[in-house]
């Protein structure tokens, strides 16, 4: 994309960029990876870019709930370039409880502050579950309950996005028997714009992918029936799984440790929960893209699915049942099923084979 050094919105950004020790030539290439990530053409970098330059960005309010404060961690530690550098910090973020120098009712009123003056027109991101019980008393902020919060920030954004599995479905804080009544945001406020990126933590650059679709198009992403943007969870990690071709041919790793182990064979026997969860992990990966946890010889346990401390365990023994997916009873056979069908398919082209070698040779005979 080329740089027009006569627009101030452009010259702007790249002073910016400079100062945090980014070059253009860094910025493009994170453009163009946010828009691979979002499987847009090509072509549309050059709007990320525009989108991302522009003058007339978004105010961010950054809930903490129930949570560990991993999402934020994750997201703070993500690179190519530094995320926080290229739309934490670029963006108007007046709200974060983990970044702000600020405490106490000084926070508090900067977030009045932000909501009174974007109302309706700022992002909201959510991370941690909802207490509900007993009145939501068992969370509260600045004296207020967090249901409380969560419904006025959320009920007055542009647009809410919920980081994590605790925030998109209560979390480990709503697993059995969930004594403190905690839900996600989309159970409080059904009716909000809402986007879920559950993961446990997420990962960034599906947070980077969705803020920058949300400001080149001004709508968020297209989703799934879970909330849940279709470019990051359109497809079950089973699908793509780079030990795909080892279950096909029925290797499984029987025990941790074994030469199947060794070897990187299908986890599936060790309590991998690919096959029943949506996400793109195997793409995306961790660690700025060097590793993922099936990749490192851990299966998955399911973090992004609804409810999965109670579905998904225990976490090291195989689903009995999979929706839409014919493992639960041919696990062990469905390898040695497609070899017979594939020894069976190399007989007959040798049986043809054979025949086709006689008629030559009769014929060259006569």
């Amino acid at each position: 994309m080329a740089h027009d050094p006569h627009n101030p919105r452009e010259t702007a950004l790249e002073q910016y960029l400079e100062s945090r020790g980014v070059d253009r030539r860094s910025f493009l290439k994170f453009c163009t990876a946010v828009t691979a990530t979002l499987a847009l053409p090509a072509s549309f970098a050059r709007k990320v870019a525009a989108a991302v330059a522009a003058d007339d960005r978004p105010s961010v309010i950054w809930l903490h709930l129930q949570e560990c404060t991993g999402d934020t961690e994750s997201f703070l530690r993500a690179s190519r370039p530094t995320a926080a550098e290229v739309i934490l910090d670029y963006l108007s973020v007046d709200y974060h409880e983990t970044i702000m120098a600020a405490a106490g009712h000084q926070v508090e009123e900067v977030r009045r502050h932000t909501m009174e003056q974007y109302k309706g027109k700022y992002i909201a991101v959510v991370e941690g579950g909802i207490p509900t019980k007993d009145g939501g008393v068992y969370g509260c902020i600045g004296g207020h309950s967090m249901v409380d919060v969560v419904t006025e920030v959320c009920g007055n954004a542009a647009a809410t996005i919920c980081v994590g599995t605790c925030s998109a479905y209560g979390g480990i804080q709503a697993a059995a028997p969930n004594p403190t009544g905690a839900v996600g945001v989309g159970e409080l406020l059904p009716s909000i714009p809402l986007v879920n990126l559950p993961g446990c933590p997420l990962n960034a650059p599906n947070l980077t992918a969705t803020i920058v679709h949300f400001l080149t198009f001004g709508t968020l992403p297209r989703t799934d029936s879970l909330k849940r943007p279709l470019f990051a969870y359109g497809k079950r990690i089973h699908d793509n799984c780079e030990r795909r071709a080892h279950f096909d041919a029925g290797q499984f790793v029987e025990r941790w440790g074994d030469p199947g182990h060794r070897q990187g064979w299908c986890l599936y026997k060790m309590g991998c929960k690919g096959p029943a969860t949506s996400h793109n992990c195997p793409q995306v990966r961790w660690n700025d893209g060097l590793g993922w946890p099936v990749g490192q010889g851990h299966g998955c346990v399911g973090c992004s699915e609804p409810g999965f401390w109670d579905t998904m365990g225990p976490l090291y023994e195989r689903l009995p049942n999979v929706p839409g997916f014919g493992v639960e009873t041919t696990a062990t056979k469905v390898g040695l099923g497609i070899m017979a069908a594939t020894a069976a398919g190399v007989a007959v082209h040798g049986v043809a084979k054979s025949i086709q070698l006689r008629a030559v040779e009769k014929k060259e005979g006569n």
